[in-house]
């Protein structure tokens, strides 16, 4: 069967037999952008009649929490592609018929194009009934096209070392969750993973009328990890509203920034509980001292187990975390390379860049030891000062005479001193310099295009600055922290930090370089973790390119 965008699984069996890792691996084989969960413990698909299978309010139950933690915590370790969602409209704290009238089919960010259920007839025979009354109670719940295509999932028998569905402590059998009118909870919420996922599910099923989000902004992004990658404020925001009006669309939902760890949620009179998670529970303890002192009552702190990451590597944390995903977006292409048609396709040439201690000299080292043609643009610039390079003349004649040594070249130190903080002068000298480095540039390129040479790499601390990129196929950009960059700079050259700091002001900020990256690296670790980025990177880049040959 085809591939589907977007699904809705409707999970049917009773929480202590429902399988969940084994029905998600056989959604993700026809699901492959975003998947709906809609939670119905013991729906009969079986009833031809619609009866049992008519949408009705469900009671938020302390299980019912346990298994949004486990189904998130298996997504991220068997189908992590996918965009996992479960929806809550359907659950509230009053159930059944007392619930009132079931609300108008809910209109979902993304369309369904499939829906799925592990609900499995005792007749074979009965399949087609099933998936008629599968689309008649999506149908209710959900705005669904007519004729959507049902699929009956059916898992393979559980194997010895399959972890099925637990059945939940006894004393959370049945056992209602306690609700609140105003919630809020606190994060980053970068790039919604399968623990932010679980901690905002949580939160809705807690709230009844309103849901307060602190979203982390600027100052307390500052110690955060490759904080570089993290995507704007307004989007995270954005994702955010999304992912709510899918899960919990009547809930009142208010965003705002963080600025300081305990922000509204100490002056807010109306909140009443706080969702936090086994690391931040401090920070809950700590919101809750100072209400007391605002003469407002304690919150009510929810806690959450944190959710492991199956995937984690020795260096990352072992729990799910936002930190962990950025870096392993290190070496992957994070934008597609732009059109180059002008650009013959041997050698593929990359244009990496970087601010002063970022390490890009040793990553382009460690792409020349893989087979790249290395073009080190530090050493292309020495050259055009030589005595009777084409710039050298130029140079003198725009700086004068004073700045060469006794042999007659050019006094680099004199130079410096001449455009350092003169933004005027700084350009008379690089409109006379860069084209003459970039004409240098373009020789071996063609060089390597006559030997052979299948990868060049542009080694340029100003690629952007000099209007390189028109050159190459990818810009790769190499980021570390200032305060690691300020202190290889001074341990490296022997200088002040103060002058370390003024000259990485003086360049282009990681900012500024990461809206023109394909790929990012970090050198902020070990030299291992490094080489292994970088292989990462080369590996993908190869297959990019076979790619693009190919299409041509």
């Amino acid at each position: 069967m085809s591939m589907f965008s977007t699904g809705i699984l409707v999970l049917t069996s009773p929480l202590p037999a429902l399988r969940i890792a084994p029905v998600l691996r056989s959604a993700a084989q026809l699901v492959e952008r975003t998947l709906y969960v809609h939670l119905h413990p013991g729906l009969n698909l079986g009833d031809g009649g619609g009866g049992q299978a008519r949408p009705v309010f469900l009671p938020p139950a302390v299980d019912l929490c346990s298994l949004i933690a486990r189904l998130y915590s298996k997504a991220s370790d068997v189908c992590a592609h996918l965009d996992v969602r479960v929806l809550l409209t359907h659950i509230r704290p009053t159930a059944g018929v007392a619930g009132g009238p079931f609300p108008t089919p809910q209109c979902l960010s993304h369309s369904p194009e499939v829906l799925l259920t592990d609900f499995a007839p005792q007749d074979p025979a009965q399949s087609q009934q099933v998936t008629q009354c599968l689309q008649g109670y999506a149908g209710r719940c959900y705005v669904c096209r007519p004729g959507l295509p049902s699929v009956l999932l059916r898992p393979p028998p559980p194997t010895q070392h399959e972890e099925s569905g637990q059945k939940e402590p006894e004393e959370e059998e049945g056992k209602l969750l306690e609700t609140y009118p105003d919630v809020v909870v606190g994060g980053t919420f970068d790039r919604l993973h399968g623990a932010h996922k679980t901690l905002l599910n949580v939160s809705c099923l807690l709230a009844t009328r309103r849901f307060l989000i602190g979203v982390c902004d600027q100052r307390m992004l500052k110690r955060k990890v490759l904080k570089e990658l993290i995507q704007p404020y307004e989007l995270r925001v954005e994702k955010l509203q999304e992912f709510l009006r899918d899960v919990k669309p009547a809930l009142q939902v208010e965003i705002v920034p963080l600025d300081d760890p305990l922000g509204v949620s100490v002056v807010d009179p109306l909140l009443r509980c706080i969702v936090v998670s086994e690391e931040t529970r401090k920070g809950g303890e700590a919101v809750n001292r100072k209400r007391l002192e605002n003469g407002l009552p304690a919150l009510v702190l929810h806690e959450i187990q944190l959710l492991k990451d199956a995937h984690h590597s020795e260096t990352e944390e072992e729990k799910i975390s936002s930190s962990s995903l950025r870096s392993r977006l290190l070496g992957t292409l994070l934008i597609p390379p732009k059109d180059t048609p002008h650009l013959p396709l041997q050698p593929y040439v990359i244009g990496l860049t970087g601010g002063s201690g970022s390490g890009k000299s040793s990553v382009a080292k460690r792409l020349e030891d893989l087979g790249a043609v290395r073009i080190d643009c530090d050493k292309l610039g020495h050259q055009v000062y030589e005595p009777g390079a084409a710039a050298y003349r130029r140079v003198v004649e725009e700086f004068g005479a004073d700045i060469l040594t006794e042999d007659k070249s050019i006094n680099r130190r004199a130079l410096g001193k001449k455009v350092f903080g003169k933004q005027e002068r700084l350009k008379a000298l690089t409109d006379i310099v860069w084209p003459e480095i970039a004409l240098l540039i373009k020789n071996i390129i063609s060089q390597a295009r006559e030997q052979g040479k299948d990868v060049c790499v542009v080694d340029a601390a100003v690629l952007l600055e000099a209007g390189w990129t028109d050159m190459v196929h990818e810009v790769w950009v190499t980021i570390i922290p200032e305060e690691e960059a300020v202190s290889r700079i001074t341990e490296r050259d022997g200088v002040a930090a103060e002058d370390a700091q003024r000259r990485l002001q003086s360049q282009a900020s990681n900012a500024q370089r990461l809206e023109h990256a394909n790929v990012v690296l970090s050198t902020l670790w070990e030299a291992d973790v490094t080489r292994k980025q970088v292989l990462k990177a080369w590996n993908l880049l190869q297959k990019r390119i076979q790619q693009r040959r190919a299409a041509r």
